[in-house]
Formats: C-alpha cells, structure tokens, sequence
C-alpha cells in the first residue's frame, strides 16, 4: 500500500527514475514541447518547476544547483538565458499538460508537456487581441468623408477631361 508515499515511482527504481526526469526535463527545456506518458509528465512537472523558479536568479550556486540535477550544460545554459527571460516575471505555473490520448501500442494515456510561455498559439492570440485598435463610428467621421468624396470625383474628372481632349494631327 501506498500510505502517504506521494511521489510515483514509474516502476523503475531509483537511480533509473531520476536519470529518466534529468533526460525529460532537459528535453523540455531544449525543445520547449515534448511527448511523454502522462504519468511521466506529471512527475516531470513537479520535477521541473522548482529547477525554472531557480533559473530566474542567475548565480552560481542556482547554476551549479541546476546542473546537479540536469547533468547537461547546453540545457542549464538554455535555462538561465531563454528560459528564465520568458518566465521571469510570472510567480510559477511554468508548464502545461495537455492530454493527447491513448499509445496504440500498450494503450498508454498519452500527454503533452510544454513551456507555458512558449507557446505562440496561445501567447500569439493574446497579444494579437491586446493590441487590437477599436474603432468607433461617428458623425464626424462620416462627415469628414463626405467632405472629401466632392474633391476626389472633381479630380477624377479632370483626369478624364485630359484623357478625352482631342489630340492635334501629327505633321509628316
């Protein structure tokens, strides 16, 4: 039974459970999205998240914190600059799981991990939507472009005025 025990072991022991996670999460971090079991990607957030709240301060102690954990330079190094630059002010919540469904081999409930802020689906709309420019209809408006539609039809003709005026006979 399983009393208390809060963490999932995977059904892998120890040494094997913790290689595992240092593998995902420096998959996370280099490519931002990756595809795992479920099971897998809710140990790996639990796993991840205090390694990105340590990237937000760049010292050498949260670096060499984080590498202990990652074993992996190329992704500490993605971390304290990318990474932490993106989430730096958000307070936590730095991953998001979305369901995907099922493995056909084994049936496995599969799941997708992904770096909150690096989304552009999500963060792409956002902005879109935020820097949108209303625009209200008003009676100034409207008069202002009936103003200018008597300018623009007299400019009109006097182009075709030009264009239509007979042309003198060429001397040969």
């Amino acid at each position: 039974m399983r009393h208390g025990n809060k963490i999932n072991h995977l059904g892998v022991k120890t040494g094997h459970r913790r290689s595992m996670l240092a593998n995902l999460a420096n998959s996370l971090i280099m490519h931002k999205r990756i595809e795992t079991t479920l099971a897998k990607a809710k140990e790996l957030r639990v796993y991840v998240e205090p390694l990105i709240t340590k990237g937000k301060s760049d010292t050498t102690h949260s670096r060499r914190t984080v590498f202990s954990y990652l074993k992996n330079k190329y992704a500490v190094k993605e971390l304290f600059s990318a990474v932490a630059e993106k989430v730096g002010q958000r307070p936590g919540g730095y991953t998001r799981i979305l369901k995907i469904g099922f493995r056909h081999g084994d049936a496995a409930e599969m799941a997708l991990i992904e770096l909150v802020d690096f989304n552009e689906t999500y963060t792409g709309a956002a902005k879109k939507s935020a820097t949108k420019k209303t625009t209200r209809r008003s009676a100034k408006k409207a008069s202002e472009k009936a103003e200018e539609a008597p300018a623009s039809v007299a400019e009109v003709a006097a182009v075709l005025e030009v264009a239509e005026a007979p042309k003198a006979p060429e001397a040969e």
